[in-house]
């Protein structure tokens, strides 16, 4: 057990503090230091404020090492923050060039801004700009429109020529093609 001797200005500003700063996280420590000034074991404050061994361990030296203002202090910064201040930059440019995969994004977002990161924090940061994957088609270079005539009439013959048996599944997209709708879906069952 971590023994430390509080001073009665530093109960008082824990008291008061304890509820009134900003941050929560800062909140949590203040009372869990509180609690011990109070004379709480170690295993009813973790109960009461929710927070791990570890956790009560480093708020304790944290104001060992630095009082109350240390424990005010907060490091965490986000996970994208230095992509957060080349944001605006990132959205123009994905807005004129959209990347085609994630990996593409991450190698662009790497030679403008110089920051490398994973693929999750990226596709996470697309989303946030809102920009969205969509799946596309590619389109013949060079159709023909009379040969693809052709080619429907001798289909749908084809199609409507062959017996049909009754337990017999159709892999076939023919059907759904020549209906228009254009999807390459399959059929069957």
């Amino acid at each position: 057990m971590l023994r430390i001797v509080f001073s009665e200005e530093d109960v008082n500003r824990l008291f008061k503090e304890r509820y009134t700063h900003p941050h929560p996280r800062v909140q949590r420590r203040l009372e869990a230091l509180y609690l011990k000034s109070q004379g709480v074991s170690h295993t009813e404050i973790m109960k009461l404020v929710k927070v791990s061994t570890g956790g009560l361990t480093q708020w304790i030296r944290m104001y060992q090492e630095g009082g109350i203002e240390a424990l005010k202090k907060i490091h965490w910064q986000g996970l994208d923050a230095p992509l957060n201040k080349h944001r605006s930059a990132l959205e123009e440019y994905f807005k004129k060039h959209p990347p085609t995969s994630v990996k593409d994004a991450c190698t662009k977002i790497e030679q403008l801004t110089g920051i490398r990161r994973t693929e999750t924090p990226i596709r996470t940061l697309l989303k946030s700009m809102g920009l969205a994957f969509r799946k596309t088609g590619s389109v013949p270079k060079k159709a023909d429109p009379a040969k693809q005539e052709e080619f429907k009439k001798k289909a749908s013959s084809h199609f409507l020529k062959r017996p049909k048996k009754a337990n017999e599944k159709c892999f076939s997209s023919m059907q759904h093609i020549l209906s228009g709708r254009g999807s390459w879906d399959f059929y069957g069952v």
